[in-house]
């Protein structure tokens, strides 16, 4: 099967694969080869594969939605992260949502700021008129 994983601004990952395991809203799924066309709505959750050559890869990734067509698997999440192990990859996991959380963060802090100045302006037209 050809696996493409398509995260918002990059290809993370377009590989020949034998067998994928991921997790849906009702539950684990494992797709080998031959099996029907498929869609699936996956949850946040550890994503695994097998290479074509019997080396399995894991992934920690974020709400997504896969799609099997023929011999063609595509996913598309927000975010994912690579990890060779658990352990590196429960470290890698960790760093990125903290420095998602302080962009976050910073993106809210702006929007308020935004917020604050539309009503401020809206107040000040009210009492010129």
């Amino acid at each position: 099967m050809n696996l493409k994983i398509l995260l918002p601004s990059e290809v993370l990952l377009q590989k020949e694969v034998g067998k994928i395991v991921a997790e849906a809203e009702n539950g684990s799924f494992c797709l080998l080869p031959h099996h029907v066309d498929f869609t699936a709505s996956l949850v946040p959750s550890l994503f695994t594969f097998t290479a074509e050559d019997g080396q399995e890869e894991i992934l920690a990734m974020d709400r997504g939605v896969l799609v099997k067509k023929w011999i063609d698997v595509l996913v598309s999440t927000r975010s994912a992260v690579r990890g060779l192990d658990l352990g590196s990859l429960k470290e890698m996991v960790e760093q990125t949502f903290q420095a998602l959380d302080e962009r976050e963060k910073v993106a809210r802090t702006a929007a308020a700021k935004l917020e604050a100045d539309i009503v401020r302006r809206f107040m000040e037209l009210r009492d010129r008129g």
